[in-house]
């Protein structure tokens, strides 16, 4: 293959969306796993319709759309809930990202970034991933960010993190760490360091390569036949 995935992943408040959009500026394509997840659960599809039959209708818009958060509400005291709507909707998310991927192989993209905020908490994942990105910040900035951000007292924000692998582990699971707990100038070279380091990665180099000998290859035998047909 001429080209590879990247997983993208951070925490919550730590700046990954702002990151990222950095790279879609730069051309990059992206694939964003929160989006999926909305949209394959839109009314009429498969996930929608299970969903709705084990959760109830309570967890209804009046337009017929799921509320995400009294969904939300629901799954984040019920582990055991929790598990049943990841197993109803990540069969759904994964098919979408891979009809995705293709898309991109097709275009010719060299590489790929795959959105995932819960990359590594579900580390099914990462071993179809050449390198994994993880978008940091200190715990004290992470607090600070997300009580400012969504309005919470210190325990509110506190049991959110609580939620999630924290970003020390998840930093030790990484390829690459991208730091955003400083400046935002700080954090842009550093996404921009990454880019270049991604696009002039040694591993496209020998795939296109690999390809270019294939290629070479059947032109070769192409030619051999064609002159044995017309002598």
């Amino acid at each position: 293959s001429t080209m590879f995935l990247v997983g993208f992943s951070g925490g919550i408040a730590s700046g990954k969306s702002t990151v990222v959009a950095v790279l879609r500026e730069l051309g990059c394509a992206v694939i964003d796993a929160d989006v999926i997840a909305r949209e394959v659960v839109q009314p009429h599809l498969k996930a929608y319709q299970r969903i709705v039959r084990y959760f109830g209708t309570e967890i209804l818009l009046e337009n017929g759309e799921i509320n995400r958060e009294a969904l939300g509400n629901i799954i984040f005291s019920h582990p055991e809930k929790r598990q049943l709507l990841n197993s109803i909707t990540h069969p759904e998310i994964q098919k979408e990202m891979l009809k995705q991927i293709l898309k991109y192989f097709v275009l010719g993209y060299r590489y790929v970034i795959l959105d995932i905020p819960l990359l590594f908490e579900n580390n099914r994942l990462t071993k179809f991933m050449k390198y994994t990105v993880l978008v940091y910040c200190d715990p004290p900035t992470q607090l600070s960010r997300l009580m400012k951000r969504n309005g919470l007292s210190q325990a509110e924000a506190e049991a959110r993190i609580a939620s999630q692998l924290p970003l020390d582990e998840k930093r030790k699971l990484a390829s690459h760490v991208i730091d955003n707990s400083g400046d935002w100038e700080s954090t842009r070279r550093q996404v921009l360091r990454l880019h270049a380091r991604l696009e002039d990665s040694l591993d496209f180099l020998w795939a296109r390569l690999a390809a270019g000998m294939v290629v070479a290859g059947l032109g070769g035998l192409v030619y051999l036949l064609l002159r044995h047909f017309i002598s």
